[in-house]
C-alpha cells in the first residue's frame, strides 16, 4: 500500500515545474486583458471618426477653394438686408447684421417651445387620464383624440390649422371685434398691448420672482412634509413668480397705460399683434405632441400598483386626492423619461415652421444662407444652435427626472 502511495507521488511529482506562462500558453499577455482590448478597440474607432472627419474637412475646404467661395464666420458682422415678420428684439433690416438675423430666429423658436412645451403638457396630463376615466364618453373622446392626432403627420395638421382655420378668417374690413379691445382677422390677432412706465423695472423684479421661486423649489424637496407633495410645491412656485412682481407693480402706484389696436384701410394699426403662423404652429405643435403625452401618462399611472389606489380609498381619500397624492407622484419616475423625448421632439419640430413662413431659426438660416452663399457654416450654426438647446433640455428634465427618483425611494 504504501509502495503504491510513491509511486503515485512520484508520477504528480514535477522536479522542474514550469512557468505560469509555459503551463497555460497566453496567459498574461497584455492583449489577452478585456479591458486593454476594449480600450485598442475604443481608440481605433475614435480614430477611423476623426480621419473621417478630417477628409471631410478638407475636401470641403477644396471644394470651396476651387469655386473661389468665401469661408470663415466673418460674414455674420454684414448687413442682413431682409426683413423678418417677428422679432422679439429690435431689427432692421438696414443696420442689423446676420448674426443678430440668426439671434431673431433662435428666440422665435425658444418661444414657440416654450408655450409648445406648456400647452402640450397642460393637455397631455388632462388626456392622459381621462384615457383611464371610468366614465365611457370620456375615455372613448380621449382614446379618439390620441389615436386620431398621433397618426396624421405634424405637416399636414400644421396647413390644416394654417390655410384652412387661420387664413379663413374675415379680411381686414370685416374683422372680427372682440370685447375687450382685440381684433381678429386672416392677418393675425391683435390685443391692447401694455405700456409701462418703467419695463427694466419689472423685468428686474420679474427676474427676482424666478430667483425666489427656484430657491424654494430647491429648499421644499428637504422638507419632508413638502417632499411628497409636488402639486403643493409647483403651486407655491407659480404663485411667488406672478406675485411678486404684482405686489412690486401695485405697490409702485400701478404706472400702467394700455395701446389698442385700430382698424385701419388696409391694416391693423397698434397694439399687440399675434401672427397667423405662429398661433398655427404652437397650436399644431402643441396638440400633436400632446397626443403623444398622453400615452406616456397613461403608462405611468398605470405602473403604479393597483394596490396603492385601494389603501388610499380605503383611509377615505377621495378620487382626485388619491391621483394628486398617490399616483401621479409615483407615476412621474415613469412618465418623465418619455416626457424629455417629447419635448425634444417639440423643439426639433419647431423646424417645420419654415412650411407655413413662421421666421423660425431654420427659416432665418434659409435666407441668410441664399443671400451669404456660406452653406457649410450656416447649417453648422444651426446644428450646433438646435444641439445645444436639446442637450439643455435634457439635462433640465434629467435633474427634474433625479428629484422625483429621490423622493420615491
Amino acid at each position: 500500500m504504501a509502495d503504491a502511495q510513491d509511486i503515485r507521488l512520484h508520477l504528480h511529482h514535477d522536479p522542474h515545474p514550469a512557468e505560469a506562462g509555459e503551463a497555460y500558453p497566453g496567459r498574461g499577455r497584455f492583449y489577452h486583458d478585456p479591458r486593454v482590448r476594449g480600450l485598442f478597440v475604443q481608440a481605433m474607432l475614435v480614430a477611423a471618426i476623426a480621419l473621417v472627419a478630417a477628409g471631410a474637412v478638407y475636401n470641403a475646404a477644396d471644394h470651396l477653394a476651387r469655386m473661389h467661395a468665401a469661408s470663415g464666420f466673418s460674414f455674420l458682422g454684414t448687413v442682413a438686408g431682409f426683413d423678418i415678420s417677428q422679432a422679439l428684439i429690435d431689427y432692421t433690416p438696414e443696420a442689423s447684421t446676420f448674426g443678430r438675423a440668426l439671434v431673431v430666429g433662435l428666440l422665435n423658436t425658444l418661444l414657440v417651445a416654450a408655450i409648445g412645451i406648456v400647452l402640450a403638457t397642460v393637455i397631455g396630463f388632462a388626456i392622459g387620464i381621462a384615457r383611464l376615466s371610468k366614465n365611457y364618453l370620456v375615455e372613448r373622446l380621449a382614446t379618439f383624440y390620441v389615436e386620431g392626432i398621433r397618426n396624421v403627420p405634424l405637416l399636414l395638421q400644421l396647413l390644416f390649422w394654417y390655410n384652412a382655420v387661420l387664413k379663413a378668417l374675415p379680411e381686414t374690413a370685416q374683422s372680427l371685434v372682440v370685447p375687450g379691445g382685440i381684433i381678429v382677422n386672416n392677418r393675425g390677432l391683435f390685443a391692447p398691448r401694455p405700456v409701462f412706465a418703467d419695463f427694466h423695472q419689472i423685468a428686474a423684479t420679474a427676474a427676482i420672482a424666478v430667483a425666489l421661486a427656484a430657491a424654494f423649489s430647491v429648499t421644499a424637496v428637504r422638507v419632508k412634509r413638502l417632499q411628497r407633495a409636488p402639486v403643493l410645491r409647483m403651486a407655491v412656485a407659480a404663485a411667488i413668480v406672478a406675485g411678486v412682481p404684482v405686489a412690486a407693480f401695485l405697490a409702485s402706484g400701478a404706472p400702467l397705460a394700455f395701446e389698442f389696436p385700430e382698424i385701419g384701410r388696409f391694416n391693423v394699426r397698434g397694439g399687440t399683434e399675434i401672427l397667423p403662423e405662429f398661433a398655427a404652429l404652437v397650436v399644431g405643435l402643441s396638440i400633436y405632441t400632446a397626443a403623444f403625452i398622453a400615452e406616456a401618462v397613461r403608462a405611468g399611472l398605470m405602473a403604479v400598483p393597483r394596490g396603492q389606489t385601494e389603501a388610499a380609498s380605503a383611509l377615505g381619500l377621495s378620487r382626485m386626492a388619491t391621483l394628486r397624492l398617490i399616483v401621479v407622484p409615483q407615476a412621474m419616475r415613469v412618465i418623465v423619461p418619455p416626457l424629455t423625448s417629447q419635448y425634444l421632439n417639440l423643439t426639433k419640430n419647431s423646424s417645420l415652421a419654415v412650411a407655413i413662413g413662421y421666421p423660425d431659426l431654420v427659416e432665418v438660416a434659409g435666407t441668410v444662407l441664399n443671400i451669404s452663399g456660406q452653406a457649410v457654416e450656416v447649417v453648422a450654426i444651426t446644428m450646433v444652435v438646435y444641439l445645444s438647446i436639446s442637450l439643455a433640455t435634457a439635462l433640465a428634465m434629467n435633474i427634474h427626472g433625479a428629484r422625483w427618483r429621490q423622493i420615491e425611494r
